[in-house]
């Protein structure tokens, strides 16, 4: 009579039965002379996305980072040169930026003035955020101060009605001191037959 199979040998029985077609393929492969399939080309590669360049010591270099997130990718999608070109692979327009802004610093430009170079070519919308000074400082301050007006114009609204409740109240507890002893009693027992 036979033992029973441990759990490791019943695994392994399995293993090797799973293998067995596998090996007989690859056997019959070789046999017939015949070598493994390529990979089907792709029919369009471009369809993928742009093609990549070759990594430089730039590309996540923290003074470009820095210097590419305060510049704003003029191919429309409203992120800046940075983000784009590192997500958007179809984008070209940032990556010719990223160039733009590699050939600057190695010209020895300063960040303001790569800044500037851009503005100059593209506008000031080329900037992520405005400069802080002129008309552009609305921007900057215009929401907070709307929000603390608001902010005032609800606290008054709401003092005002606590005044107003409080004022009816004391009317509404001065009209009912003016009974005489028997209305009292009377309004008493009204109100307890409503009640119940």
């Amino acid at each position: 009579m036979r033992e029973p199979l441990s759990r490791r040998q019943a695994l392994r029985w399995m293993g090797l039965g799973a293998a067995a077609p596998l090996v007989a393929l690859s056997r019959r492969a070789l046999a017939q002379g015949t070598q493994e399939p390529e990979a089907p080309g792709l029919y369009d590669p471009f369809r993928v996305g742009r093609p990549q360049n070759r990594i430089t010591d730039y590309e996540n270099d923290p003074f470009i980072v820095g210097l590419e997130s305060r510049i704003r990718c003029v191919c429309g999608c409203n992120l800046d040169v940075y983000t784009c070109r590192t997500t958007d692979f179809t984008c070209t327009t940032s990556p010719a930026m990223h160039r733009e802004v590699v050939q600057l610093v190695e010209n020895g430009k300063t960040a303001q003035e790569i800044l500037d170079t851009f503005i100059a070519e593209h506008g000031e919308m080329v900037l992520m955020a405005p400069k802080k000074e002129g008309f552009n400082l609305l921007a900057y301050f215009l929401p907070g101060t709307a929000v603390v007006t608001v902010g005032g114009v609800l606290l008054w609204f709401l003092w005002k009605g606590r005044e107003r409740a409080a004022a009816v109240r004391a009317s509404e507890r001065a009209d009912l001191s003016g009974l005489s002893p028997e209305d009292r009693k009377r309004l008493e027992a009204e109100l307890e037959n409503l009640e119940s």
